[in-house]
C-alpha cells in the first residue's frame, strides 16, 4: 500500500502480515503481501458487508444483493458467494446462522482514509497527514462502475468527506506556508467538483495567502464563467467582497508614483 497514510504504517510495522481489503482502486485482497483478486460474485458481498462496519443480518444482505427471484434464491446465492471466497482463500467474513460481519483482523483502506478525513475536519490532524498523495483522489471516486443504490449512497457520502477534508488539508497547509501543496490540495477539490463554491473559496484563499493575486483572480473569474454558465448564476457576495478587497490595495499601490 504505498500510497496509504503514515497512520495505517504507524499501527501496523509490518503491513505484509495484514489482510487488507482495498476498495479504493479495488475491490481486491493482500494477504500477506501478495495480491489476490475477489471472485466476480462474491464482490458485492465482499465489499457490501465491509462498508456496513458492524454485523449485517443474512437476510438483509442477501435481500440487497440479490432481490429478484424470492427469499430462498437470494439466500442460495448469499452461501455461494460465500463459498467462492473460502475457495479462493479470502476467508474474511465471520459468518454464523443469522448474520455476516467482516473478521475483525482485516484493515480495511477506506476506514484508514475516513480516519485520516476525520481528523484534518476535527482539526487534529498530525504531521504526517498532511501530504497530498493519489491515494486521496482515488476515494472520491469510490467504487467506479457500481449502480447499487446501497454503493452510491457511500460513494457520494465518502465523496462528501472527502471534499470537506481536501478543503481543511489546503488551509492547514497554508497556514504552515507550504503554499504550493496547498494550491494542490485546493485544485483536488475543485476539480472533484467544479460548482463548489467552498473549493473554490479555498483555492482562491491559498493563492492569495501566497501573494499571489493574479493567480486568484484568475480561478474567480473561470468560477464566475463556471457559473454562469452552467447554471445562470453569479458567485456568493462574501466571495466576490473576497477578491475585491484584495483588488482595492493592489490598485493603490500602482498609483504610487
Amino acid at each position: 500500500m504505498a500510497t496509504s497514510p503514515a497512520a495505517f504504517l504507524a499501527r501496523n510495522p509490518d503491513p505484509a502480515q495484514a489482510a487488507v481489503l482495498h476498495l479504493l482502486g479495488g475491490p481486491y485482497i493482500t494477504l500477506c503481501g501478495q495480491r489476490k483478486e475477489v471472485p466476480e460474485g462474491s464482490k458485492r458481498l465482499l465489499v457490501f458487508v465491509a462498508l456496513r462496519r458492524v454485523r449485517v443480518e443474512r437476510s438483509c444482505a442477501a435481500g440487497t444483493l440479490w432481490p429478484i427471484g424470492g427469499e430462498l434464491r437470494a439466500a442460495g446465492n448469499l452461501r455461494s458467494a460465500l463459498w467462492r471466497l473460502r475457495r479462493a482463500g479470502i476467508d474474511l467474513i465471520v459468518a454464523d446462522k443469522w448474520s455476516l460481519m467482516l473478521s475483525d483482523e482485516v484493515v480495511v483502506d477506506l476506514r484508514i482514509m475516513e480516519e485520516w478525513a476525520a481528523r484534518l475536519i476535527a482539526g487534529t490532524a498530525t504531521r504526517d497527514d498532511l501530504e497530498v498523495m493519489q491515494w486521496h483522489m482515488d476515494a472520491l471516486d469510490l467504487l467506479p462502475g457500481w449502480y447499487d443504490d446501497w454503493a452510491l449512497m457511500e460513494r457520494e457520502r465518502i465523496r462528501q468527506r472527502m471534499l470537506h477534508a481536501l478543503e481543511a488539508l489546503s488551509r492547514n497547509l497554508a497556514h504552515q506556508e507550504r503554499w504550493a501543496e496547498a494550491v494542490e490540495a485546493g485544485l483536488a477539490a475543485v476539480t472533484a467538483e467544479p460548482l463548489r463554491e467552498s473549493a473554490q473559496r479555498t483555492l482562491i484563499d491559498a493563492h492569495l495567502a501566497e501573494g499571489n493575486w493574479i493567480e486568484a483572480r484568475r480561478a474567480f473569474d473561470a468560477y464566475h464563467e463556471l457559473l454562469r454558465r452552467e447554471l445562470g448564476t453569479e458567485p456568493s457576495a462574501d466571495l466576490a467582497a473576497l477578491i475585491c478587497a484584495r483588488q482595492k490595495p493592489l490598485a493603490a499601490i500602482r498609483r504610487v508614483p
